[in-house]
């Protein structure tokens, strides 16, 4: 199986400190109003987690003493970014470009917000505009990268990483978003070479041993699988998909119930990773227990929608089960995602009728031998089948 299958690389959103990176200084970048900025109180930054927000809910004063200071917006929305916090980040970035729209450093910031709201086609256009404003760093060209990978533009994403790197050649997470541009290109050579230098250069990264062990794991090598996983969970020891990752060695192993006990927990770590509870469902297909497959498979497919194989197990559990009106409806989806496979359509039909209450006879009709013609013997002409 195709690495594809098992990766996909908006999974790679789960490494947060890369996704939404410090923003670097906005030099330059004059105080419209003229007016000097009151100093700022040093806060404390012990908490890592509380500090961006500290540091925006700061400038609310000289915002309100300086509300034409687009500088000010710029920063509070970087500090909000920083924090997590996105919706207000993007408004504190519209309002400064409502005031100066010159400033590239602005487009970077509009673009980063964009692109933690998943709208990738909005934040490459803002990141087009701060690079035609001579906005030019590494953080842009990653940026941009990242978002190329999240629409599967992988080659376009290799090309902007590559500009990171010139920029930045020990940069991390460039390292590791080209190492996962190599996995949808299914260059597992490559993949590993640039997920292992982004590794040696940050080792206590949970997310980069998770893509190796994953990776591993997808071309059948567990027990390097096993190794990259251990090592994540004692840095990180309740991040869910590490958890698969050493469940995953076990099942390719051939010890199952060490790999359920694994999903089992990886489920009740992280309830968004599905693979978990795909494998879930499918042990327990295998073993006729319906009414554990159902929930396991049916939170897999919110996630998953097309997850090979998970709907039909889904339907024929629910049917297993007696809940036809429930598996009437998978069937449907599988004859909407299947058009023209007859075995789907007649499923549909069959336990449509059933939920309906109709009894569908299934008994296989007798053969009847065909009749031969009567012969009519007419005087004087040969016999003549009538």
């Amino acid at each position: 199986m195709s690495a594809s299958v098992f990766f996909s690389p908006l999974s790679v959103l789960r490494a947060a400190r890369y996704l939404l990176l410090p923003v670097v200084a906005l030099v330059g970048v004059s105080c419209s109003s003229g007016a000097e900025e009151q100093p700022e109180r040093m806060v404390d930054l012990k908490s890592v987690q509380s500090g961006p927000k500290i540091q925006a809910e700061e400038l609310e004063g000289a915002i309100a003493r300086q509300p034409r200071n687009a500088s000010l917006y710029a920063r509070r929305a970087a500090f909000r970014l920083d924090a997590g916090q996105v919706e207000p980040a993007l408004r504190d970035i519209t309002q400064a470009l409502s005031l100066d729209d010159t400033p590239g450093e602005f487009y970077f910031l509009q673009a980063r917000a964009l692109r933690a709201q998943h709208k990738l086609q909005s934040a490459l256009a803002a990141a087009d505009v701060a690079s035609r404003r001579g906005y030019a760093s590494a953080e842009l060209n990653l940026l941009v990268g990242e978002t190329h990978l999240a629409a599967r533009h992988y080659q376009t994403a290799i090309d902007y990483l590559d500009r990171a790197l010139q920029q930045e050649p020990d940069h991390t997470a460039a390292l590791f978003y080209k190492g996962v541009a190599y996995v949808g290109l299914r260059d597992t050579a490559q993949a590993l070479d640039y997920l292992r230098a982004s590794l040696a250069r940050d080792p206590r990264q949970p997310e980069t041993l998770h893509q190796l062990a994953f990776l591993s794991n997808a071309y059948r090598q567990p027990a390097n699988a096993a190794v990259y996983a251990s090592r994540g969970l004692k840095i990180a020891p309740d991040y869910g998909p590490l958890w698969y990752d050493y469940g995953r060695q076990f099942e390719l192993q051939n010890q199952p119930d060490s790999a359920v006990r694994i999903y089992a927990r990886t489920v009740q770590l992280d309830t968004t990773f599905y693979r978990a509870d795909y494998r879930l469902g499918l042990s327990a297909f295998k073993s006729r227990k319906y009414a554990v497959v159902v929930p396991h498979l049916q939170r897999a497919l919110r996630r998953a929608p097309r997850l090979a194989g998970a709907r039909q197990m889904l339907a024929e559990s629910l049917e297993s089960l007696g809940r036809y009106p429930e598996a009437a409806d998978q069937y449907r989806r599988l004859v909407a995602e299947n058009p023209g496979n007859r075995h789907w359509t007649y499923k549909a039909w069959k336990v449509g009728n059933r939920a309906k209450g109709i009894i569908v006879d299934e008994t296989p009709r007798q053969t009847v031998e065909p009749i031969e013609p009567i012969q009519i013997q007419r005087p004087g002409l040969p016999g003549l089948g009538l």
